[in-house]
């Protein structure tokens, strides 16, 4: 099974993203505290925890929106922390959010060119009127291709408001992958989704993986997803590292499910 051996291989190698003891404070509030944890590359790595874990800010730690108060955060072997989120683009770290971020008045093909500037080598505004033919007949290429990637060919003359939300969700995924991502952090993919369209976007994350070799991090409370998706789960709980493993070892973990639902004794 050449495939299944060259995965393993992968999964073996250093960590593409690593935090090392990793502290954010906003003021008096501790939100994530001393964190450690690494991913490993062509993975699909979970981050979970109930609300208020410091999920979302451990996100924006790694993706440049926050400097760590203490401790380091490193891609690709190199010490990322505190850079621009920009810089971390340009590199090939990418974070996708809650809410859909779309031009919501251009095109579907439109949106995705946009996610083409950081490796077309020419300026927004340049591609999309056209004054660059040749970046610009690139981009519509690149773009029309993660369109077809994630079912949405058909639509690419379509205005990004007249999609349906889990086709929002989609092309918000199409956006990052025009940006010639490493790592994805996808941040609660499946948030408002109906199960056919969870089902559909999960085997379009495997997609990208599988096909594009792209690391992917993820946010979700949606546990199903998380468990049927993820190679290895962290668990955080009030903002630190409360466990970590396969997602059969964190579904029967006792620490998870009192983090989850509570102490026996606090429910009497």
């Amino acid at each position: 099974m050449p495939g299944s051996i060259q995965r393993e291989v992968a999964l073996s190698d250093a960590p593409i993203l690593e935090l090392r003891n990793v502290t954010r404070k906003f003021g008096g509030l501790t939100a994530v505290n001393n964190l450690s944890f690494s991913v490993a590359p062509n993975s699909i790595h979970g981050l979970i925890g109930p609300n208020g874990a410091g999920k979302t800010t451990t996100f924006s730690l790694v993706s440049g929106y926050y400097k760590p108060t203490s401790g380091n955060v490193l891609y690709q072997g190199q010490d990322v922390s505190g850079l621009k989120t920009s810089r971390l683009a340009q590199r090939g770290l990418i974070r996708t959010f809650q809410g859909t971020t779309l031009f919501q008045e251009f095109s579907v093909l439109d949106n995705v060119r946009v996610g083409c500037h950081r490796s077309a080598g020419a300026s927004f505004t340049s591609r999309i009127t056209g004054r660059d033919a040749t970046i610009e007949r690139a981009a519509d290429k690149k773009a029309r291709e993660a369109l077809e990637l994630f079912d949405l060919g058909g639509l690419a003359n379509e205005p990004a408001s007249s999609l349906p939300h889990g086709h929002q969700r989609a092309l918000g995924m199409a956006v990052a992958l025009a940006a010639d991502p490493t790592l994805i952090l996808l941040d609660e993919p499946f948030t408002g989704m109906n199960p056919e369209e969870t089902r559909r976007m999960m085997e379009h994350v495997r997609r990208i993986r599988d096909e594009r070799d792209i690391t992917i991090m993820l946010v979700e409370h949606d546990m199903q997803a998380v468990m049927g998706l993820c190679e290895r789960i962290t668990v955080m709980n009030f903002g630190e590292f409360l466990v970590e493993g396969t997602p059969q070892e964190i579904a029967s973990d006792p620490r998870v499910i009192e983090a989850y639902l509570g102490r026996a004794d606090d429910a009497a």
